[in-house]
């Protein structure tokens, strides 16, 4: 009788390097917006100023992290015919809720973003990561996988609306930053750049971030 040993598989801890890797990956070297290219428009559109930026990326945040444990559960229970539009059904319900959500707490803002909080529903990258990793991993993983892209989107949509609302009205957050006494009208050196506040200075924003996070990981660089 042939010598049967038994192979004790370690169990691979809640935050092994593999695991962290998954958090930040995505801030940086894989990060959805800058290397991926995907929601583009709301990085766009709601970066006139900090606060609904804010709004935006935590709401993202929840919706991508949630969604991705939801399908992992359901993963091996979802026929492949109708995936899809299982996926919807999933980020259309938690949209929903964070639609509810702010309009219950925050209203003002909740009309300020308007349909792009519905709009969540077609962000590419919550149902890429449905498709390509909630599908084939486990709850906790892809769990930490929706919080990194989720971390990823918000720094990027942050930056951009910081240097927005700061240079195209002299404000963070609603408050004023730069004093009064500079400006123009007071007698002073000072004038808000109102391109700033145009979606093309949006563009041009990410862009910028795009060059200085390739400059300094030259492995991001496409070869042509």
């Amino acid at each position: 009788m042939a010598e049967v040993q038994e192979v004790k598989k370690e169990r691979e801890s809640l935050f092994s390097k593999k695991n962290r890797k998954l958090i930040t990956d995505p801030l940086n070297d894989s990060n959805p917006i800058t290397v991926q290219v995907l929601g583009i428009c709301s990085a766009l559109a709601i970066t006139v100023k900090l606060y609904p930026a804010l709004v935006m990326s935590l709401s993202v945040l929840f919706v991508l992290s949630a969604g991705n444990v939801v399908i992992s559960l359901m993963r091996n229970l979802i026929p492949n015919r109708i995936r899809i539009i299982v996926q919807l059904v999933v980020v259309a319900s938690l949209v929903i809720l964070v639609d509810q959500v702010l309009k219950a707490y925050v209203y003002d803002v909740s009309k300020e973003l308007s349909v792009f909080v519905g709009l969540i529903i077609t962000n590419c990258i919550i149902m890429g990561r449905f498709e390509a990793f909630a599908l084939g991993n486990t709850p906790w993983k892809s769990f930490l996988d929706g919080l990194g892209n989720g971390f990823g989107y918000a720094w990027i949509l942050l930056t951009v609306a910081f240097f927005r609302e700061l240079l195209g009205s002299g404000q963070l957050f609603g408050f004023q930053i730069v004093p009064e006494s500079w400006y123009l009208s007071e007698g002073g050196f000072y004038s808000n750049n109102g391109l700033m506040l145009l979606p093309p200075m949006a563009l041009i924003t990410v862009g910028i971030i795009i060059w200085v996070q390739r400059s300094r990981n030259t492995e991001l660089i496409e070869e042509n």
